[in-house]
C-alpha cells in the first residue's frame, strides 16, 4: 500500500521531496498550485482518515519499513555488510536481507540478536488496559 501511495504521489506532485519544509508542509501539490497543503491533509485524502481500516494498514507497514531501513541504517553505521552481521548472529547474509527489505517474519529474538550485535538497545512497551510493560534487552 505504501508504494501505491509513493506512486500516486510521483505521478500527481507537481513538487519533488526537496521542496517538502522541515514541519511536513508541501509547498504545492496537484489541484492547488496556490496553497500548500499539509502531509497529513493529503495521507487523509489518499489513504484514509485516522483510525480506519485502511489508515491502519497504511500506518502498520510504514512502521514495519521504518524499523527495516532503522537495521540497515544502524549495520551501515557499524561498517558492517550483510554477510559479517548474519555471521554475527548465526545465520546467513539471505536472511539479514530480507529482514531489511521486509520479506521475513523476524522472530523477535532474531531482531533482538541483530540490535545486539550492533550494539544497540531495544526497548519495546506493551501496553494494554491502561497498564504499561517494558522490556529492554
Amino acid at each position: 500500500m505504501i508504494n501505491q501511495i509513493i506512486e500516486k504521489m510521483d505521478k500527481n506532485a507537481s513538487t519533488s521531496l526537496e521542496q517538502m519544509l522541515s514541519d511536513g508542509t508541501i509547498v504545492t501539490l496537484p489541484r492547488n498550485h496556490k496553497k500548500g497543503k499539509n502531509i497529513d491533509e493529503f495521507i487523509n485524502k489518499t489513504v484514509g482518515e485516522p483510525g480506519s481500516e485502511q489508515r491502519e494498514q497504511f500506518e502498520s507497514e510504514l512502521r514495519m519499513e521504518v524499523f527495516q531501513e532503522l537495521i540497515k541504517a544502524a549495520r551501515k553505521k557499524r561498517n558492517l555488510s550483510q554477510n559479517e552481521l548474519g555471521h554475527l548472529i548465526g545465520v546467513k547474509k539471505a536472511q539479514i536481507s530480507k529482514l531489511e527489505k521486509g520479506y521475513d517474519n523476524a522472530s523477535i529474538t532474531t531482531i533482538a540478536k541483530v540490535f545486539e550485535a550492533l550494539n544497540a538497545t531495544v526497548r519495546i512497551t506493551v501496553e494494554m488496559d491502561g497498564q504499561q510493560l517494558e522490556l529492554c534487552k
